[in-house]
Parts: structure tokens; sequence; C-alpha cells
């Protein structure tokens, strides 16, 4: 409904709102925006309506007002024809009754009143007078409490209003006629406390006229207890002649203990000559119907239909209330975002209606976790906010955030399937990180993506440093939406080395980005920031037509089977493009063939193995495209998505490849993954690769394939195809010695370990022979009638001849044969004396014969090796 008059003021800002503009006939919306829609599914216009009441709406930023057909009936008019001939709201209030009406509006906006209702008399059509009883609330504000809607009704109580005026004539015809309008009446003796009710009184309450007794404590004592302090300041109020009648709203709990809500209203009608009252008469209304639809307007506004959980907007206003209770009491509180990892694939396999038990299951779950006072709201999708008051330690909010990680990460049962997710939270601390709610919206929110890019179920606390990432974040996106049009992006190729023969037929393209400003922006700063935004759709068909024309270009100058690999968002599956537009047509188009090209996905992606993926997988291979998995062995992936669909090349992370020792665990699992790969038709490359013991290692496991620095760093295409053109390249990655028909000798006097070392050098390739000798002199022998051995593997104690004196004759022999030592001494000094005779290298025998091995692989390639106990500074 419209402001009666003037300007209202708003008491948490102290600021005035201009009342909304009355209609005119070039203002009004067109095509009867400006009706009250009668069609509308909003449950509380239908409620209203049903009610009997007139209904209205009013946007106090816009000032557009609508009202019901039953409003406009109310006055006499057809449905629209009000507006048709401009006339106002508040034209049509009675001149007497405007102040009234306007300082009752002004208290409620104020804070003065709890609720807004007022009674006043509006002009109908025949210029008549009616009586309207209207009464509303605001159900919208903005962030600063400012009103920004109102919603309400209008309700016909003419009747009651002329029965009212019959009291001055005649009590009996009165209280007749106020039976008549569906009011319960009572009259109270005050003095005497007695009270007499009507009829009509004692049924609305279930009672008959013997059960309940005439005394103003039948009623009082039934009044509900949150209802009763307010009822009784009005009471007293008009006792005192403050207000003109008494005019109240409680509940009343009716003989079957239920309750219902009334309007009661009265008036003193004598008093003694001190003025004090004697006698007070006055009615009841039942309104159980219009507060049931205001019950149910504010469930819409202020719950999650769902959940039933506070929504947005009440969680707004419960955090600005606490932050007010903080600064008054020194306290601090907490807000968490909380984030459900893995709801879509449940949404995506089960469907929503499963979707919608587990969120309702995990509300449950959080709203257990909590103390009563806590409030946990949703906020939308599968996004939870928590906010935990009246901290007192930290150890309370880590012991909650363990909890509710530990709860949400239990099995859901839905539909009688067990389903897991879990959760990754983000939390904020006021006042340490901020008192404003938007700024603890956005460091809950930072924070939560953090802990969700860590590797999710885990929580993170906000830091300065978190709201410098989400700050640089933001200045990547824009960035991004120029970076294609002004050409900023460019392709880097790295070699990928083929470890049986050092040949290179394959390079991986990765993505650069040279900014004109900042340089060049590293891959892990804006991939994320691209696919959060879906520009890497975009980017993604960039990095394919460029990779295209450099294949033509390749497979002409350097090789005709050359074949470049590429990395594919999920974002891109989940974006299908037409078929005539799809990579299969283009490559097709320009004359390459499929094999020209392999796709690298995440293991993440496996997770959506819905039909789109399946699909996009299946028709690359028939158009003879390759896959690869990369970062293999850091995600989810299981030898079941291996077998399900069609990958051709599992990329083992470098994460694996950085560790590699010999006789470490990392060798051992890129050694199981070379065998699981190969046992299931796949060939393997691994990234990262940085040393030639990493090399070695890698070849020793079987691996196909490698790349990384200690190859070559990422490079333009142009450099990529000079570096590949140079003569004998293969040469300088790949070992130049080959043990294919190589002589080894073995001097050792313990038969078991010469057995054992013969043995485990016979398996290094095939075509080795290992010639063995029980001592020194022995081993000495064998060299001199043995021209083709290439190296000798020696222990130190040893009779008659000993090792350190046979490695010196050795030396006068052969200056440049190789020369280990593998011995059971782990002494300094040991070493340094068989360094100093001549000795290539020390492998002490605990190390275990795969580092013999490896040791022996390195003294060939003419470089020193030394044992771990000599310290770091020796490797």
């Amino acid at each position: 409904m419209d402001a009666p008059s003037g300007k209202v003021k708003n008491i948490t800002q102290h600021t005035t709102v201009t009342p909304p503009k009355p209609f005119s006939a070039d203002s009004a919306p067109a095509g009867g925006e400006d009706r009250f829609d009668e069609n509308d599914a909003s449950l509380w216009k239908l409620a209203l309506e049903g009610s009997g009441a007139g209904a209205w709406d009013w946007n106090l930023e816009t000032g557009d007002q609508i009202h019901s057909r039953r409003w406009q009936e109310m006055l006499g008019y057809e449905y629209g024809e009000i507006v048709a001939r401009n006339r106002s709201f508040v034209e049509r209030i009675h001149p007497e009754d405007r102040e009234r009406v306007e300082r009752s509006f002004n208290q409620y906006l104020e804070g003065k009143t709890t609720s807004y209702s007022t009674e006043l008399r509006l002009r109908c059509k025949d210029g008549s007078w009616k009586w309207i009883l209207t009464s509303g609330m605001v159900v919208r504000r903005s962030a600063d409490g400012k009103p920004l809607r109102m919603i309400g009704t209008h309700v016909d109580i003419q009747e009651r209003k002329e029965a009212e005026a019959l009291l001055q004539q005649s009590e009996e015809r009165w209280k007749l006629a106020m039976e008549s309008t569906g009011d319960g009446i009572w009259d109270w003796h005050i003095p005497e406390g007695r009270e007499f009710y009507s009829k009509r009184l004692v049924e609305m309450y279930g009672f008959t006229e013997e059960e309940l007794h005439q005394h103003p404590d039948a009623l009082d004592s039934r009044t509900h207890p949150d209802d009763l302090p307010q009822m009784l300041n009005d009471r007293q109020a008009h006792f005192d002649g403050l207000t003109p009648t008494y005019h109240n709203e409680h509940r009343v709990r009716c003989k079957d203990s239920t309750w219902k809500w009334v309007l009661t209203r009265g008036m003193v009608v004598s008093r003694d000559a001190e003025g004090r009252p004697l006698r007070m008469v006055g009615t009841h209304t039942d309104i159980s119907a219009r507060k049931q639809a205001e019950a149910l307007v504010r469930q819409q506004a202020f719950f999650d239909p769902l959940t039933g959980l506070p929504n947005r907007r009440m969680l707004r206003d419960r955090i600005e209330q606490e932050i007010k209770r903080n600064r008054r009491d020194g306290r601090k509180m907490a807000v968490l975002f909380i984030d459900l990892d893995h709801f879509k694939e449940v949404n995506d396999t089960m469907g929503h209606d499963a979707g919608d038990l587990l969120l309702m299951e995990a509300a449950r779950r959080l709203r257990a976790c909590v103390r009563e006072h806590d409030t946990v709201a949703r906020m939308g999708g599968d996004e939870f906010t928590l906010l935990i008051t009246e901290l007192e330690t930290d150890s309370h909010l880590e012991h909650l955030l363990q909890k509710l990680l530990h709860t949400l990460s239990s099995p859901f049962e839905l539909h009688r399937e067990r389903v897991f997710v879990s959760a990754s939270i983000g939390v904020t601390l006021c006042p340490d990180d901020g008192s404003e709610v938007e700024a603890l919206y956005k460091n809950a929110d930072q924070a939560m993506y953090e802990a969700k890019g860590a590797g999710r179920n885990r929580f993170s606390f906000f830091t300065p440093a978190l709201h410098e990432a989400a700050v640089q974040r933001a200045r990547i996106t824009n960035d991004l939406h120029d970076a294609l049009t002004q050409q900023q992006f460019e392709l880097h190729y790295q070699p990928i080395v083929d470890l049986s023969s050092g040949q290179v037929r394959k390079a991986e393209a990765l993505l650069r980005w040279r900014h004109p400003k900042r340089g060049m922006i590293s891959p892990a700063d804006f991939i994320p920031v691209a696919e959060a935004s879906e520009l890497i759709v975009e980017i993604g068909d960039w990095v394919f037509s460029e990779v295209s024309r450099q294949l033509l270009v390749w497979r002409d100058t350097l090789h005709p089977h050359f074949q470049v690999s590429m990395n594919s968002s999920p974002v891109q599956f989940r974006r299908r493009c037409p078929a005539e537009k799809s990579w299969v047509k283009r490559l097709e188009a320009m004359g390459l063939p499929g094999m020209s090209l392999v796709v690298e996905i995440t293991e993440g992606l496996l997770l959506e193995t819905n039909a789109s993926v399946s699909e996009q997988l299946l028709e690359w291979r028939d158009a003879g495209i390759q896959v690869a998995l990369d970062d293999f062995g850091t995600g989810y992936s299981s030898l079941a998505y291996l077998q399900q669909l069609d990958i051709d090349y599992i990329k083992i992370d470098k994460s694996f490849v950085q560790g590699l020792d010999p006789g470490s665990t990392q060798f051992i699992l890129c050694k199981y993954m070379v065998v699981m790969a190969h046992a299931l038709g796949l060939r393997v490359v691994a990234e990262g690769v940085e040393t030639s013991q990493q090399r070695d290692l890698l070849i020793e496991a079987g691996c196909d394939f490698a790349q990384g620095y200690f190859f070559s760093r990422p490079m333009p295409a142009d450099a990529l195809q000079t570096l590949l053109s140079t003569p004998q390249l293969s040469q300088q990655w790949i070992p130049t010695t080959t043990l294919h028909g190589m002589q080894l000798l073995v001097i050792d006097d313990h038969p078991i370990v010469r057995q054992g070392m013969v043995a485990a050098l016979r398996q290094l390739q095939a075509g080795i022979e290992v010639l063995e000798a029980s001592d020194g002199a022995h081993g000495l022998e064998l060299l001199e009638a043995n021209p083709r051995i290439k190296a000798v593997l020696i222990d130190l104690e040893m009779q008659p001849l000993g090792g350190i004196p046979t490695i010196r004759q050795i030396r006068q022999m052969q200056p440049a044969l190789p020369v280990l030592v593998v011995a059971g001494s782990e002494e300094p000094e040991d070493f340094h004396a068989a360094i100093q005779a001549g000795a290539n290298g020390y492998c002490p025998k605990s190390a275990g014969l795969r580092t013999m091995r490896h040791a022996l692989r390195q003294v060939l390639d003419g470089t020193m090796y030394m044992p771990t106990f000599m310290g770091p500074a020796s490797q």
C-alpha cells in the first residue's frame, strides 16, 4: 500500500525514504503488470486471498504497488478499473484518518512497534466511506536495513464499525450487531473483577457458556506465554489514556489445546471521577487464517524449502546481529562455508531425487554437530554456511571442524544404495578477519576453495594470502578475455624421448601466456581460472588449431609419423561442439591422420564417466586419436577405469620420478606401474626426468618414454625443430654404452655373494657374459686372457691378493677400464683407499643388487659413483 504522506524514516540508518509515486497514466506498467497476479503460484498470495482479505504488494524501491481483485471489489470497482482511472490508495484515505495512519506506519518502520496494523476509512466508487483494517510487514530489506518491499492485507471491517457505533445508542443492539459480524464480545466490569463473554466468543475456543468462567483470568490464563507481556502492556497503555483504543494480537489456547490467533480490540466506556477505568468492552476476531498466511510468507522469505534451514537472507540478519553483540561483549564468532565434494556425481548418476535426499540428510547431520544457538543455513545447491557464536577457544572450533568432516564423509543411504561424499570447509573469524558480512562471506568462500584445491575433505582457514590470491584470480579472469583476441598465448613444445633408442618422434604442446605487462604467467595460475570461467573451451580450441598447423610442418620436415600431445580440460568434455566442428572432422579436413594427435586427460575426468565422456573417447578411438592419462598415480583412477575406457598411454607423475633412487619406494611404484600398464596393453611416459640416474632407473624399470629437463625444457616450435635436427642427439640423451655382448668380470672370494652378483648382472640385458674370479690373482689372469672385458666389479677383503693391490695392477694393465668396488665395508678410509688405487666407484654390498647395477651403468658412462655413506655432497 502507499505511504499516507510525507517521508518515512528508517530507524536503522536514520535516513529518509521517499514514499512511492502514485500511478500515472503514462507510467503504469503495460500489459497488466500492475495487477495482482491471480495465477501466481506463490502460496502466500493464495493463502491471503483464501482468508477473504484483500492483498497488497508494495515495492519500496520503485514505488510500484499491486492490489488484489478482492481489494478493488471492496471499494465497488471491477478488477483493473482503479488503475485505468488512475486513483491511488493515498487519495482515498479519509482526511481525518491520514495523520493517524501515517504515524502508525512510521512507528512500524522505525521499530517502535512490532507490527503495522491500523484502521482507516477509504472512499468507495459511489463516494461512500468504508472502514478497512490494513496490516502489513516488511519482507525484504537492503544490506543496511532499509525496507525494500512490504506485503499485507485489507480486511473489510465496515459491519463491525457500524456495530460499534450502535453501542452509543443501545448496548443490547450493539452486542447483537457485533455477534452478527462473527466476532466474539467481552464486557469487563473492572472493579468487580467480572467479565462477561458472549456465546460466540466462548464457542470460538471450543467451550460452552457453562465451561468458561466469567472472569478476566479465564482467557488471560490461556494466553500464550510469549504473547502475554505485550498484551498486558497494550491494555495498560489504554487504561492510562495513552491510546484511544485497546488493540492487540495474541494466541489463546483452545479447549482442545490448539492455539488460535485472535485480534482483541476494546475501549473503556466508563471511568470514575479520578479517571480510573470502571468498564471496558471489546471483541475477539479470529485471525488464524491471516497469521498462517503471514507465517507462510516468512517461511518462504527466510527458510530453504527443501531442508527447512535458514536461507541466505535470514543468515545475513543473524550474522549482523552477532557482529553487533560481539562488539559489545568482545567475543568471537566463526563463519564456515561448506561445499559437498562430488555432489554433482550423485545428482548425475542417481537423479535429483537422490540428490535432494542427500541434501536433507546432510542438513540434519550438520544441525546435530552444532549447539542450539549456532546457525546452520543453506546458501543454495550443495553449499551450506554455519555461524558458530560465542567462541571461547580455538580448540573448540578445531574439534567441531574434525567432527563436521567425519560426519559428512560417513556413507549416505539413498534408495538402498550407499553413497560417499565429503566436504571442503572454509573458515573465517570475526573480528580477526573482518567485521562486515560481505567481507566474511568472501573470506570464507576463498578459504573453502583453498580447501577444495588442496584435495578436498579438509578445512582451510582464511589468511591474507588467500585474499591476495583471490584478487589475483580476479585480475587474471579479466585479462583472460583479451588474451586470445590480442594473441598473447603461445605454445611451447617439450620432446618426449624413446628410452629404447633416444629418438624423438613425439612432443607435448604446453600453453604459455605472455602478458604484455606481467610477462610470462604460470599455467598453474591461469588454467584453473580459465576452467572456472569456461574460457578454457575457446583456449583449448585455439591450442588444437595451432597444434594441427604445427603437425603439418613437422610431419613433413622431421618425421612422417611425428605425434604431438595436447592437454584437454574436463570442461571441454562437458561442452560438446557441433559435429562439423569436432576435432576429428577438422583433422580430416587438414589431411592429418588421427594417430598424429594424443589428447591428455586427467584422472579426475574418469569420475565423470557419463555418456558424454564415453562417447567422446569412442569417437577419438574410431578416428585413431590416442589418449593419455596424465598425472597417473595422484588421483582416483583404478584398473576398472583403465579397462573400461579407451586409454593408450599412462603418464607417471613427476612426483614419483623426482624421488627415484635404487631401492626406493618410488622406484618400486614406478616399476609396478609399468608392469601393470604393459599387461593392459598400454605404454608408459615418465614426466619430470631431471637426472641421468632417474633416466637409467626408468630404463631399468622398462618405461617406454620420458620427458623432462634432463632432455630439454619446453621451447618454441622453431627452436625444437632446430634441436631435433642436431646430429647424434639421441646419443646425448641415452647411454652410449651398450651392454649387449659385453663381458664383465666379478672378483669376490665369497661364493654365494659372487653368484648373486653374477645373476643380477645377467638380468641387466640379454647377451651379457659374466666371468667369475675368487681372488685378485685369478681375476688378473682372466683379465689378461679376455680382452673383451669392459668392466670389473671387485671386493676388497680377499686372500691371497686383496682388492687394493689388484686395482693397482688393473690400472697398469688397462688404465681406462672401469672398475667398481663392491665391498662389505662402509668406512670412509676404505672408500678413499679404493679411489686412490684407481677405482671409478664404490658401492657397499648393503645397498643391494639393484643399486649395484645402477652404479655399474654410471661408471660405464664415465661418471664416478660414490656411496651414500659419504654424505649428500658426494652424490
